[in-house]
């Protein structure tokens, strides 16, 4: 392309202000704000300068290329949104996907409170302002056996607010053994030095005793903490004392006691075939002042962190001026009262009730009977290109829940013959409705212990998808 024609491209670039009133560009400005497809449009035409001045752009774009382009430009800054994904990578509680996902009456009071006013702090009887905390607590002390209770944002938040309130400046005895940190690097000491607090840390990695304890208590003694261990377990050789021992030292000592359970069981697993975690009311049984724990994972709720203790205590963290910044809104009230309302109906409908539980108690035969219907459904899309197998396998319950248990699984293990594993993977990531699975020996595993007849339906929308591009 010679200078003169180069030269001869750039003056007939189109003015931003005249491409903006053409039919394309004014069809594109009914979708966005005319500042947003401006901006996009400066950045389009300044490509198309600089690919004419590289000498690879030989021709102007038509009118509707320029629109297409823009609007392109502007997918790629503000198109990254929430979207559904399936989850078949074997952990059932995920915390990158999303976590717990809600039951019916959760998600339709969700709704209703988004969707109208609501008595969040209004006392409807007298007509004056109320607590917010007023929605949740009696159902917490129903299921509890709390005197009070609070909420805030996550489980951390819990902490952090729980150790500030009780002992901000003063030392918080806790097990080296509990020491411990889960995802998103949220860890224990880093949580308490944000507080205020003080650690002391007491016995061995394997083991420590209620002396360690009694020993380690000073003047300048704030709290004692139980941390329960929620993304790991030590098994061997191991001992720590039991609640029961750490509060009756404290009501000796005049010390305070706090248990951080994480995951936060409010019925017996066991009931379900899964593995026992301590109650909540077990441990607020035991006379310790706070326990803390999680609204979502077991519970089956809204990401939230749940304080239940005693009064007194409850009653400062609510005046601490952090809890205006940790307080959850009336969406997470909302879900949060209606899942804690269902653990107050009949129990052997919980499992249908909790989408989480559901997930986590199907039956083996049941995913062999799913697996071997998607089986021919794939193999049909594939033909010859990908091999696929059904395999057992297990999955986790996940986001720190039961740790080191297992869920026995089945799985569709595809072997690609004409692009890699990673490549595949890839491709069922990156589709229209993204497919999130786990390589294994050098395999693409789609676990189906979370997929149901929606998401069975998203699986071949995606592998047809995959399947035209292989």
């Amino acid at each position: 392309m010679t200078k003169d024609y180069t030269k001869d491209l750039l003056r007939q670039l189109p003015a931003i202000e005249k491409l903006l009133n053409t039919q394309e560009m004014r069809a594109l400005q009914a979708s966005y704000a005319r500042d947003l497809v401006t901006e996009a449009l400066r950045a389009v035409v300044a490509d198309i300068r600089n690919d004419i001045l590289s000498g690879s752009q030989m021709q102007l774009p038509e009118h509707a290329e320029y629109a297409e382009r823009t609007r392109q430009k502007i997918d790629a800054k503000i198109g990254a949104r929430m979207r559904p994904v399936v989850n078949a990578t074997g952990t059932v509680t995920h915390t990158n996907l999303g976590r717990s996902l809600l039951s019916d009456a959760a998600c339709e009071a969700i709704q209703q409170a988004a969707q109208n006013y609501v008595n969040l702090e209004y006392d409807i009887a007298t007509g004056e302002r109320g607590h917010r905390d007023r929605i949740t607590e009696p159902l917490l002390q129903q299921l509890t056996g709390c005197e009070a209770s609070t909420v805030v944002n996550n489980n951390a938040a819990a902490v952090l607010l729980a150790l500030q309130t009780m002992a901000r400046g003063k030392e918080v005895i806790v097990s080296r053994g509990e020491l411990i940190e889960i995802g998103g690097a949220f860890r224990v000491p880093d949580v308490m030095a944000a507080s205020g607090a003080i650690l002391r840390e007491v016995g061995t990695t394997n083991r420590t005793h209620l002396r360690d304890y009694a020993e380690a208590i000073n003047e300048n003694t704030g709290l004692l903490l139980k941390v329960h261990p929620s993304n790991y377990k030590i098994l061997g050789f191991t001992s720590t004392p039991s609640m029961e021992e750490l509060t009756e030292l404290g009501a000796q000592r005049g010390i305070p006691t706090m248990e951080d359970l994480g995951s936060g069981a409010l019925v017996d697993m066991t009931l379900y075939g899964l593995p026992h975690e301590p109650l909540v009311g077990e441990r607020i049984a035991s006379g310790v002042d706070i326990v803390t724990f999680s609204g979502d994972k077991l519970l089956g709720g809204p990401q939230a962190g749940i304080i239940v203790g005693k009064t007194e205590w409850i009653e400062k963290m609510r005046k601490n001026p952090m809890m205006r910044a940790l307080r959850v809104d009336k969406l997470i009230i909302a879900g949060l009262s209606a899942t804690l309302q269902l653990y107050l109906t009949d129990s052997t409908t919980m499992a249908e009730q909790f989408p989480m539980l559901n997930r986590y108690t199907r039956l083996i035969e049941e995913l062999y009977v799913l697996a071997k219907e998607l089986k021919m459904q794939l193999e049909t899309l594939f033909e010859e290109k990908i091999d696929i197998q059904v395999s057992e396998t297990y999955g986790q319950i996940g986001s720190g829940a039961l740790p080191v248990e297992t869920l026995p699984s089945v799985a569709l293990v595809l072997e690609p013959s004409e692009i890699s594993t990673e490549m595949l993977a890839t491709q069922f990531r990156n589709a229209t409705i993204p497919v999130i699975g786990r390589i294994k020996d050098g395999l693409f595993w789609l676990d189906l212990r979370t997929v149901y007849e929606r998401e069975h339906a998203w699986i071949v929308e995606t592998a047809t998808q995959v399947a035209e591009g292989l």
